[in-house]
């Protein structure tokens, strides 16, 4: 049993294979799929996605790579759609949110200005409905830190985590989960490896980011979900644990940081 904790199912690249790839996922084991929202445009198409597979479950959110073109006003329709999708138990976080202080232009004074107000508005809303929150965080730890730290979410998870173990332990103190994929596949990522494998195993869950960050055997190519176990084949490898053990741990830690999951 394995659960893909960060997948964008509803992305271009996957046209009109998106439930077909669900359930080629759920036979290769994996049993749960979040999908998180990355604008107000795709809140429907996430909760209608998600219901139309047997493993797939959703969050909403507003991506900082998308607060350029958001309005203020998204932020009030975000709180309807939360406080309407608490009834949906398909739906299990709020995210992707975050900061991105890599993209140029998101690093232009008035454009972090608006990042930060995005994501501190959102971390509002989600500790308000008692959420968890899916992060994005690219060169931006700190920062996204610092406001986790004022604000106080229910936990949640640091996608794609690529900091230090100072770092790390920063997010476990905040009840966090951090992400691990596709990057944890290549021998030259000593960091995140290192991490992967000393880090304490419960604050570990698994992603794709599919259809970005393609473990080694499948980049340049297109990641899909079914990739899960094999990448925590690798994170097994790498903490000299069997692939059962670590599919029970990612799992529960999985269910831990989202308590909202129901495994079908």
């Amino acid at each position: 049993m394995w659960i893909d904790t960060h997948c964008h199912l509803d992305a271009y690249e996957f046209g009109n294979e998106s439930v077909a790839l669900a359930a080629l996922a759920k036979a290769q084991g994996v049993d749960m799929i979040v999908l998180p929202a990355v604008e107000v445009a795709n809140f429907a198409i996430m909760a209608q996605l998600a219901a139309s597979v047997d493993n797939a479950c959703y969050a909403l959110g507003i991506h900082p790579i998308y607060v350029p073109h958001a309005k203020e006003d998204d932020l009030r329709v975000l709180r309807e759609q939360v406080a309407a999708a608490m009834d949906d138990p398909r739906f299990v976080a709020l995210g992707e949110i975050g900061l991105d202080f890599f993209i140029p232009m998101l690093t232009e004074p008035a454009m972090r200005d608006k990042q930060v107000f995005f994501f501190r508005e959102q971390l509002k809303i989600a500790r308000d409905f008692n959420l968890p929150v899916l992060t994005h965080v690219r060169r931006s730890q700190d920062v996204v830190l610092k406001h986790v730290r004022q604000i106080r979410p229910n936990g949640g998870i640091a996608h794609a985590f690529n900091g230090s173990a100072q770092q790390a332990q920063g997010y476990i103190d905040l009840g966090f989960k951090l992400g691990f994929g596709g990057a944890m596949t290549f021998t030259r990522a000593l960091q995140i490896r290192r991490l992967a494998a000393d880090l304490p195993l419960e604050s570990i869950v698994l992603e794709t980011d599919a259809p970005d960050i393609a473990p080694s055997w499948v980049h340049p190519g297109r990641n899909s979900p079914d990739q899960i176990p094999r990448i925590g084949a690798v994170l097994a490898e790498l903490r000299g644990m069997t692939v059962e053990q670590v599919a029970a741990a990612t799992t529960a830690n999985a269910q831990n940081v989202l308590p909202r999951i129901s495994l079908r």
